[in-house]
Parts: C-alpha cells; structure tokens; sequence
C-alpha cells in the first residue's frame, strides 16, 4: 500500500507558501509614477510605510509609457501622471476611477547644464547656435510636450525671432522617453544642455549640474494629476496614499524636492465617496478576483 502521508504533507505545505506569497503581494500597493517623481515618491513610500500594514512599491517611467502599460493590462492601484492628457486618456478608457482624480502639484522646466559648462552656454539665445548637443524628451512625453511649447512660445518673440525654434531642435541629439534620462545625459556630460524640470536638479546633481532660469513669460506650469486605477484590488488603501500625497505633511515632500504645492483649494475635499462606497468597492473588485 503507497504511503500518502508525504503527498498530503507536501501539498499542505505548497499550499502555505502559496498563501504566504499571495498575502505578502495583498500588502503591496503598486504605485505607477511619472519618472521626474522618483526621489520624492520614494520617500512618500517610506511614510505611507511608516502609517500603514502596506508598502508602495513604486514603478517609474514617462507618463505615456505608464499610460500604454495600464492599457496593456499591467496592474496599478495608483496613476500619478506628470500631465493632464495621460490622466484623462486612461479616464476615456475606463482605466481610472474618476471620482479619485486630483491634480497635486505643479513644476516648470530650466536648461540643465553639465557643472563645467562645455559648450559655453550663458543665455537662452546660445541653444541656437550651430554645433550644440542638446538632450529633450520625445514628443510623446510630457516634458517633451512643454519643451517644445516653450520654444514656440520663444519663437514668437521678435527678440529670438520664427527661425529659433527650428535651430534649437537641429542641436536635438537625442530625444529621450524620460526626463531622468534627460537629466542623466546632461550630468554624465554627453550633452552640452538639457530641457528638464526644475526639480530634477535635487541636492545631490547640484555638484554635476547648473540652470539656466526659463523666464515665466516663455515657461510652461505643469500640473500633475493623480488618481486610483478602477482595477484595483486595494481601493481603500490606494486612496489612502493619495490621501497622504495631498496632506500637508506630502506637500511638503514635494516641496522640499524642488516642486510647488498646488493650492490648499485643490488638495484634499472630500473622500471619492463615503468610507462604506469604498468598502463595498473593496470587497466586489476581491470578490471578482476571487
């Protein structure tokens, strides 16, 4: 007769390490970024860690590659967009539930400079000239977009004049998918400038990097918008982390990264439906999933 016991005993087991995994992914909170949040949304993580039984875990990348990767069935709880258009692509798509939506923060670009300044750059006039390497972002991403409004907004001043847009863009030698590569290009030096953020200069490029200030009039306000993916299985806890991105204590994260709070006005209102919305929510998406 076949003894069985070691049969039963080691599908008890896969069992309980099959469960312990699947627990361990239900604490996790999957937080899809716009790449120019990295630092900041790594420290929002460790204090949304530090308040609750969940851990974000943070994926990084440019918003319309975040965008196509939710449209391709990639999961999220959360979407923090670095613009309007991919938030409201993934609101069109069903992909976002709309009443979470909310923007929080704004930024705005400079050229970013290698430290030693090798092409000699010292006004905006100087991005034209013949023989730079500028980096931008492609025209899918947000800061790409903004780069090139900026530049007609310039062209269209008698002071640059129609022809500076186009002679910017010939310095173009690469156009990349996220301003991290942007600004990684600019402070290895294999770029003579770069059209990015001004946040992305943190504390610690301030040794391998200079600005050069856009002014207000030629300089776009970027507003980023965050919101929770209608998928998730983790509705309660995914508004709570936009809940803590909102509060005072998160702006001034953000703030202290180089971004400008979005206004009180904007920030937290009201939960997207009551406590009992949201669990009823939480239990048909564990329900459905079960």
């Amino acid at each position: 007769m076949i003894d069985r016991k070691p049969l039963i005993a080691a599908l008890l087991v896969a069992a309980l390490l099959s469960s312990a995994v699947a627990a361990d992914q239900d604490q996790e909170l999957t937080v899809f970024a716009a790449a120019s949040l990295s630092v900041a949304f790594e420290e929002m993580g460790q204090l949304y860690k530090s308040n609750s039984t969940y851990r974000a875990i943070m994926n990084f990348d440019g918003s319309q590659m975040l965008r196509t990767q939710i449209e391709q069935g990639a999961y999220a709880d959360v979407f923090a967009s670095a613009n309007k258009k991919h938030m409201e692509a993934l609101q069109a798509g069903g992909f976002i539930d709309n009443s979470t939506v909310r923007p929080f923060l704004k930024n705005s670009l400079a050229v970013l400079l290698p430290k030693d300044n090798p092409g000699r750059i010292h006004n905006l006039s100087d991005l034209a000239r013949p023989g730079l390497r500028l980096v931008i972002g492609n025209s899918q991403v947000p800061v790409g977009q903004y780069s090139r409004q900026i530049l007609d907004k310039m062209a269209e001043d008698p002071d640059f004049g129609p022809e500076y847009r186009d002679r910017v863009l010939a310095n173009v030698m690469s156009e990349e998918t996220n301003v991290n590569l942007v600004v990684s290009k600019v402070a290895l030096g294999e770029a003579d400038a770069g059209l990015a953020y001004i946040s992305d200069v943190s504390p610690k490029m301030t040794g391998q990097i200079s600005t050069l200030p856009i002014p207000d009039r030629y300089n776009i306000v970027a507003e980023y918008y965050i919101g929770v993916l209608q998928g998730s299985r983790l509705p309660e806890q995914a508004w709570q982390f936009i809940e803590l991105v909102l509060s005072e204590q998160g702006q001034s994260v953000l703030k202290r990264h180089g971004f400008s709070p979005i206004g009180s006005s904007n920030l937290i209102q009201s939960a997207p439906g009551s406590q009992a919305d949201i669990l009823t929510r939480a239990a048909e998406t564990a329900g459905a999933a079960a």
